[in-house]
């Protein structure tokens, strides 16, 4: 493997391994040329029902990666410090699970399952369609960053949300859903 990309915690804030709590996805067999980089605005994932309109989020002053407001249930959001998706390397798309007022974007990501379909919508109007590796659901104390954010050879993109036991004190979760895709089709629109 080759030098991480930026993490969460900026760029002179060394990425931690965690320990895998599954084997990572094995990528899928066909990928396609890289794409140029563009803002993607919009993601669609037909088989959960989700067809969201995306910000760009960066990184709190606390190292953390930034979300979606709560306030905007059904908005998520790309890690613009990553690769936009559809550019080789690993583009990040996050979104809430549920909120007070109910479930919110990412509340069925956990049913994505080995060949499901994603499509980014971008500003210059092409698309950029993944089909799902995998996924797993890793503790937020073991973080897999690596798996998540370091070098890969394709263009890929995850998906991340909440999971695992709620914690209404803190107002969060113990674990985090993800979704590993590669980049398996472009086009218009």
């Amino acid at each position: 493997m080759g030098a991480a990309t930026v993490g969460p915690g900026g760029a002179n804030v060394p990425l931690i391994e965690a320990a895998p709590t599954a084997a990572p996805p094995v990528p899928a067999a066909v990928t396609v040329k890289p794409l140029r980089k563009s803002t993607p605005t919009r993601v669609k994932i037909p088989k959960i029902g989700v067809d969201a309109t995306l910000m760009s989020v960066g990184v709190e002053k606390s190292g953390e990666i930034e979300v979606p407001p709560l306030s905007r249930p059904k908005l998520a959001g790309w890690y613009r410090l990553g690769p936009a998706p559809g550019e080789m390397g690993p583009a990040v798309i996050l979104g809430h699970v549920n909120t007070k007022s109910g479930p919110a974007v990412f509340s069925r990501l956990r049913e994505l399952g080995r060949g499901d379909k994603i499509t980014v919508v971008r500003a210059d109007g092409s698309s950029a369609q993944f089909t799902v590796d995998g996924a797993e659901q890793a503790s937020k104390d073991r973080f897999p960053t690596k798996r998540v954010y370091g070098h890969v050879d394709s263009p890929s993109l995850r998906l991340i949300t909440c999971g695992g036991i709620f914690n209404p004190r803190a107002h969060s979760y113990t674990d985090n859903i993800i979704v590993y895709a590669t980049l398996s089709a472009s086009g218009r629109g």
